[in-house]
C-alpha cells in the first residue's frame, strides 16, 4: 500500500469510527455549540516558514493546497472588515540544550525546538503568502499555546473580542492548546477546518473531532466567511 492509499484508508476508517463516537458523545450531552459571538479575531498559529516550507523537522502537510488558500480568504475578509488579526510564531533565543537558562524550558526534551533559532529570522517569519500587514500583531510564543505566558488574552479583551477563529499548525499541539486555553479564558473558540494542519496522517481528523466534542466548534472556511460577512457588512454600511 502506497502512502496515498494508506492515507485514504486511514481517513475512511477514522470517519467511520467518529460517526459511532459522535452518536455516543451526543447521547451523553457532548458536542454542544459555543457559537459565534459579536466580534471575532483571527488567531493564526505557527504558519511560519519552519512549518509551511519543505525541509524542516516541523514541516506540515497540505499547506499549499488547503491551509494557505483558506488563510488567504480569511485574511481578505478580516482586513475588509477591519477586524483584528494575530499571527503567532515560535522561536528561541538560547537553543543550547545544555544551557540551564534556555527559553525552551524542558520542551526540548520532547521535540526539536532547537532548530528554530531566533537568530535565523527566516525560520520563524510568517509565510510570505499570508504575510502580516501594518496593524496586525505578530506574537512570539515559547510554548504550545498562544495564550501561555503571552499578552494575547489581554490584547483581545481590550479590543472587545469575544470570538477567536483559530487556524494553523499543528492540530495535535499548538492549535489544540490555543483552542483549549482560549475557551478557558472565556472566548468563543472556532476551529477553521480547512486552515488547520499537522505532520502525520490522521492527526487533523482526530483532533478536530475531539475539539468539536469538548473545546470549540469546528466550522468550514466558507461558514466562517459567511459569518464575517454577517457581522462585517452592516458595520461597513453604517460607517459609510
Amino acid at each position: 500500500m502506497n502512502d496515498k492509499d494508506f492515507d485514504k484508508h486511514l481517513e475512511q476508517t477514522l470517519e467511520a469510527a467518529f460517526a459511532e463516537a459522535t452518536r455516543r458523545y451526543q447521547a451523553r450531552g457532548f458536542q454542544r455549540r459555543v457559537g459565534f459571538g459579536s466580534k471575532p479575531a483571527l488567531i493564526s498559529v505557527d504558519l511560519a516558514n519552519a512549518w509551511t516550507r519543505p525541509g524542516n523537522p516541523f514541516t506540515c502537510e497540505h499547506v499549499d493546497d488547503q491551509i494557505i488558500p483558506s488563510m488567504q480568504k480569511l485574511l481578505a475578509a478580516f482586513r475588509k472588515y477591519n477586524l483584528p488579526v494575530v499571527h503567532v510564531t515560535t522561536c528561541y533565543q538560547i537553543t543550547d540544550r545544555k544551557n540551564p537558562y534556555t527559553d525552551m524550558g524542558l520542551w526540548h526534551d520532547k521535540i526539536p525546538v532547537d532548530v528554530v533559532s531566533q537568530k535565523d529570522e527566516n525560520l520563524w517569519a510568517i509565510d510570505s503568502r499570508i504575510a502580516p500587514i501594518e496593524g496586525e500583531q505578530v506574537l512570539i510564543k515559547k510554548r504550545a499555546s498562544a495564550f501561555h505566558g503571552t499578552y494575547l488574552a489581554g490584547y483581545l479583551r481590550a479590543a472587545g473580542v469575544d470570538t477567536i477563529l483559530v487556524t494553523g499548525v499543528t492540530a495535535s499541539a499548538c492549535v489544540r492548546e490555543t483552542i483549549c486555553d482560549g475557551l478557558a479564558d472565556g472566548f468563543r473558540t472556532i476551529a477553521v477546518k480547512e486552515a488547520i494542519g499537522d505532520r502525520v496522517p490522521g492527526a487533523v481528523l482526530w483532533n478536530l473531532f475531539d475539539i468539536d466534542a469538548k473545546f470549540g466548534d469546528v466550522e468550514t472556511t466558507e461558514r466562517c466567511l459567511s459569518y464575517l460577512d454577517e457581522i462585517g457588512a452592516p458595520a461597513l454600511k453604517k460607517a459609510a
